[in-house]
């Protein structure tokens, strides 16, 4: 377990960051608009959410985090109304411009030219998967998994969605994942869910057949004492990566969270960045 013996080593580790964001954010539309949350149209809050991508890489460079992997703000919000095309564009410009950051592509099948821009940029050596968020982009995933997912599968492309919202139930994920043994996806967000327990993520990576889904730590309720550990002891520290959804939230509480987690120096090392290295080939 975690002592004062291993946090000089395990603060020495160069750690990857699966789950980044830079650009502009904007609540409207969102779950706190929705809610009437005063936030929603608060400048301050949105500014506090929102760096560049230059922000971005100061912070983990900051907290020794070696790579984080970033998709477009641009592409994803307003919710429901974000041009994914034109947000795949500037982060394929600006990413191998910035050291530090790697690209997700995202995905979007509401606007299905994103398919076609997605197979080109795979290509780059600086963009390593897919990103999918259901509930920005605004589309069931029980009626757009198939398609995205056989594509993702076509193109050998690890996925990272965001789950826990009405449009991306983590359980809806397995059938996709049972379907297609070669598909590699990670949950965003252990513990979220808008309706329900902290336990969904971790529930529906043990109803896969095939080893091919994992979760990330990018939520806000994976800094509850004893969650990262209770998902460890579940489905082990080989399916856990370190997310921090940076820029809205600040990666270095999300690595505090895991230096000090009460896990054994090997499982933190594995969910700081040796998961990530074996899944995405850093």
């Amino acid at each position: 377990m975690s002592s004062a013996t291993d946090t000089a080593d395990i603060r020495a580790v160069k750690a990857i960051d699966v789950h980044g964001h830079y650009g502009t954010w904007s609540s409207i539309g969102g779950v706190l608009h929705q809610l009437g949350n005063a936030n929603a149209e608060n400048p301050i809050y949105n500014n506090c959410m929102s760096a560049d991508a230059a922000t971005v890489a100061r912070r983990a460079l900051a907290a020794n985090i070696e790579w984080t992997i970033v998709s477009p703000l641009l592409g994803l919000v307003p919710r429901g109304k974000a041009d994914t095309v034109l947000g795949n564009r500037e982060a394929f410009d600006v990413v191998p411009r910035t050291p530090g950051l790697r690209q997700w592509v995202i995905v979007n099948p509401r606007q299905p030219e994103t398919y076609a821009q997605a197979a080109d940029m795979l290509q780059a050596p600086w963009c390593v998967g897919i990103k999918i968020h259901p509930e920005e982009n605004v589309y069931p995933i029980r009626e757009y998994g198939r398609e995205i997912f056989e594509f993702a599968a076509k193109h050998r492309a690890v996925v990272l969605t965001h789950s826990g919202g009405v449009n991306s139930v983590p359980e809806e994920f397995v059938p996709f994942a049972n379907a297609l043994p070669e598909l590699r996806l990670i949950l965003a967000h252990l513990g979220h869910m808008d309706v329900g327990d902290i336990t969904h993520q971790v529930r529906a990576i043990q109803a896969c057949r095939h080893g091919n889904v994992y979760v990330d730590t990018s939520s806000g309720k994976s800094v509850i004492s004893g969650l990262v550990e209770w998902a460890v002891g579940e489905i082990g520290s080989d399916r856990i990566l370190f997310g921090s959804d940076t820029c809205l939230y600040h990666p270095g509480m999300y690595r505090g969270r895991i230096d000090h987690a009460d896990l054994p120096l090997a499982d933190r090392e594995k969910i700081l960045a040796g998961n990530a290295r074996r899944l995405l080939g850093l």
